[in-house]
């Protein structure tokens, strides 16, 4: 049974890449275009890794984060902030909502791959 991979980005071109190259190593990934649609998504099937985008229009990467570890169900899901923002005290505040790790755009398939594979093996 293929891994769930919930990717929450506002950018179709990035949502596009980084299903693509993910669906290509076999798992199966949901697609959602800002927080509120992807904290829909993430309670109509359970994931077993979401990345997200950190500045989305109605719903932001941080509160969305924040909003997924209230739930039982994605109190210990890794979740991944995929980012154009490398500075600190985002990567801080991403740590203290939940945030498991962080890849910064521009990024490598080959690095996007190695992050999934070393989470869910």
């Amino acid at each position: 049974m293929a891994k769930k991979i919930l990717i929450v980005d506002d950018s179709v071109s990035i949502r596009k890449s980084v299903s693509f190259v993910l669906t290509e190593e076999g798992y199966e990934v949901i697609e959602a275009e800002d927080g509120l649609d992807g904290l829909k998504k993430a309670e109509a099937a359970q994931c077993n890794l979401v990345i997200t985008d950190i500045n989305m229009p109605n719903m932001g990467g941080i509160e969305l984060i924040a909003a997924l570890r209230e739930k039982a169900e994605y109190k210990f899901t890794p979740i991944i902030a995929l980012t154009t923002e490398s500075q600190d005290d985002k990567m801080q505040a991403g740590k203290a909502a939940g945030a498991t790790g962080w890849i910064v755009k521009p990024f490598t398939s080959e690095k996007l791959t190695a992050v999934v594979k070393k989470i869910l093996g």
